[in-house]
């Protein structure tokens, strides 16, 4: 029966009931930043914040772990990792990234090599329009960055990247340490470019307009058809993570 649980069919289902019995309950009270010869810290009441994998948070700017201190200090009664971007943004660079980076660099250059603003929709001429408008500066802004000049096409036909243009945005991930490449990532994979991304991170771009960028399309849409909800509360999560990105950028700069 829809809406009612197997095991007790006379209690209706409370999805967000069932997801608060899942959470862990608050175990700290004083939430602090603490120096230490590697980097900042933080502590729950008095003992150090671990990642999943048992390592130590090491940030190398206060501010940055300031940031994570916030969301400890925010929780309730029960911890809510999903209301705590950017700490989740912080254990991904310090557990998965950390130990080898090689992985994420190819994500990210996957998505460069099919960025989301080298294509081009083939009509109606407004959107057109207004893709070349928008995309074509922030390639033009890449390239006087990196060196790296992505190609465009039109339509669904696939276009190759020169491997020099990926190779220059290798270089800048190269460079880049573990928690601000997670950082990227995220921004990455949720404007679908590359070029946004690092646009963000470099701080050419914030983060509302880097996310109307790569939503020109969907936006456009919308003023033909109309807004669609599930799509809308979507945005919304993204809007969040995207910010928390950016917040972590900004705090490590």
């Amino acid at each position: 029966m829809s809406g009612v649980t197997p095991s007790d069919p006379g209690k209706i289902f409370d999805p967000d009931a069932e997801r608060l019995a899942r959470l862990a309950r608050r175990f700290y009270t004083e939430v602090d930043v603490v120096s230490h010869a590697d980097g900042e810290g933080i502590a729950l009441d008095g003992r150090d914040l671990k990642t999943p994998a048992r390592r130590a948070v090491r940030l190398p700017r206060r501010s940055a772990a300031e940031l994570v201190a916030a969301e400890w200090r925010a929780q309730g009664e029960r911890i809510d990792p999903s209301a705590m971007p950017v700490t989740r943004l912080v254990w991904t660079g310090i557990d998965r990234i950390g130990p080898d980076p090689r992985a994420t660099h190819e994500e990210i250059l996957g998505y460069a090599g099919s960025d989301l603003v080298c294509y081009r929709a083939e009509g109606p001429p407004v959107l057109v329009a207004r893709q070349a408008e928008a995309w074509d500066a922030m390639l033009d802004w890449l390239e006087a960055e990196t060196g790296a000049r992505l190609r465009t096409t039109s339509g669904i036909v696939h276009v190759t990247q020169d491997a020099s243009a990926l190779g220059r945005i290798g270089a800048v991930l190269a460079a880049m340490a573990p928690v601000r490449l997670a950082a990227l990532h995220m921004a990455v994979v949720l404007t679908g470019s590359a070029t946004l991304a690092l646009a963000l991170e470099r701080g050419r771009l914030d983060a509302p307009a880097a996310w109307a960028l790569a939503r020109i399309d969907e936006a456009f849409q919308q003023e033909q058809w109309g807004e669609d909800a599930e799509a809308a509360a979507r945005d919304a999560v993204r809007d969040t993570d995207l910010a928390a990105a950016e917040a972590l950028m900004r705090a490590l700069d």
